[in-house]
């Protein structure tokens, strides 16, 4: 009993499109001008290798009158995005400079071809990128072709760092505070108005977050129209460019801009800048009035007054009890609450009762008592409007508003009870309808 022949390997279809480019518009009138001769050529090598599988594409790409320099070419978008959506397995010019005539635009072609699987075929020149000369052919070009790029960005470095030495502005996004004119940094009057006041504001406050909350209270945004954080805040304290300088590589030089900022008031800001957060965070805490200080009661009716300990730069506070600091520990069931746990459950409650119906009727009930004009939606609006607001104002004006709405705070093991003075809520719908609270954030 005989075999059967073997069958032959299957031969993959390769699908090539004809690309072909004329510099000029002379000629291309004629019914048979250079793009026809160079798709002749082309086709002519492609039905050569029909034996591989090579059969031609329907579209063609052709770029008449349009120069080598520039991959700006209507026929090579299309072959591209064609490339991009897997339809092409083969790209065949009649000669390399008819795809490009930049060394750098070409080794950008071959990346696209490379990321899609793609050959590149140069009938005239025997240049073919599906044999292993061709491969070489292209790896050398492209060695080239990184060794401009490198060259050329060498060039652009170093002539960036001579003149950002003679304090040359060299483009970009402009300090806030300068506009461009003439490749020359120019002080923008309202926005550098505003980097002084942030500087001078900084000197007073030494806290990040606290000056993030008035710039945005102020509605200084950036040249775009964001919000201005703690982070964009401490960037403009630290640059330079405030005080008349260029920066290179952390190097300055005297700029050719005129300053901003004068010295004195850089260097009063860098030795608050110098010194360590987390010390600058304890003390603004630490100079904050306690929240519940004179509101905290404990479940045998003793006050609890607010303290604080240090462990290294780390500041902790607590309430304890008067009975603990008189009879020692244990001899109350709570004992010391940490700060933080208690007056943080006491503003959920807070903003939680702001959205009450009974809680705005008596509040409507109150504010009454003291001006006839106000309705109870007024009264609803006025405590919604509180909640969102709570988070933008400052720790002093929280404890104000605590100390207005808040009575008395029992605390015990089970838990702690607010309770409210409906008083308090009607004076602070009346100065919410005034503006008053939102001018104080």
């Amino acid at each position: 009993m005989t075999k059967a022949p073997a069958k032959s390997g299957m031969i993959r279809k390769q699908r090539c499109a004809i690309y072909t480019r004329k510099s000029s518009e002379e000629g291309l009138e004629q019914e048979f001008n250079s793009l026809h001769a160079q798709r002749e050529a082309c086709e002519a090598f492609i039905a050569s290798q029909r034996s591989e599988g090579w059969v031609l594409v329907r579209d063609q790409y052709d770029d008449g009158g349009i120069s080598g320099g520039t991959l700006e070419r209507a026929g090579l978008k299309r072959l591209l995005e064609d490339i991009e959506d897997g339809l092409v397995d083969v790209v065949v010019v009649y000669k390399i400079d008819r795809l490009s005539r930049s060394l750098a635009d070409f080794a950008k072609l071959v990346e696209v071809f490379d990321r899609n699987g793609v050959t590149f075929v140069s009938v005239t020149q025997s240049f073919n990128t599906t044999t292993s000369m061709g491969r070489l052919t292209l790896n050398i070009l492209l060695s080239f072709a990184q060794f401009e790029r490198e060259v050329t960005a060498e060039r652009i470095r170093d002539k960036v760092a001579a003149s950002r030495k003679k304090g040359m502005w060299m483009g970009g996004v402009p300090p806030y505070g300068y506009r461009v004119e003439n490749r020359k940094l120019v002080i923008d009057e309202e926005a550098g108005d505003h980097v002084r006041w942030i500087f001078a504001r900084f000197l007073e406050t030494g806290s990040g977050t606290e000056l993030a909350r008035e710039v945005g209270k102020r509605g200084i945004c950036t040249p775009r129209g964001n919000r201005i954080d703690k982070k964009y805040l401490y960037r403009m304290l630290n640059n330079r460019a405030y005080i008349g300088e260029a920066v290179h590589k952390g190097d300055s030089y005297p700029g050719e801009h005129d300053a901003i900022i004068d010295r004195e008031t850089w260097d009063r800001v860098h030795t608050i800048l110098q010194e360590s957060p987390r010390k600058r965070a304890a003390r603004t805490r630490a100079d904050t009035p306690a929240l519940l200080k004179g509101l905290l009661f404990g479940p045998d009716g003793a006050a609890f007054s607010p303290t604080h300990t240090r462990k290294g730069d780390k500041l902790y506070r607590y309430y304890v009890s008067q009975t603990v600091l008189k009879h020692g520990a244990g001899s109350c069931p709570v004992g010391r609450v940490p700060a933080g746990e208690v007056e943080a459950a006491v503003i959920d409650q807070l903003r939680a009762v702001f959205r009450q119906p009974e809680i705005v009727a008596g509040t409507w009930k109150a504010a009454r008592a003291h001006a006839d004009d106000i309705t109870e939606s007024d009264a609803r609006a006025a405590l919604q409007q509180l909640d969102p607001l709570w988070d933008e104002l400052f720790p002093a004006e929280h404890a104000r508003i605590v100390a207005l709405l808040v009575e008395r705070v029992d605390i015990g093991v089970g838990g702690l009870n607010v309770r409210l003075r409906v008083d308090g809520l009607g004076g602070l719908a009346r100065e919410m309808l005034a503006g008053g609270i939102g001018e104080a954030a």
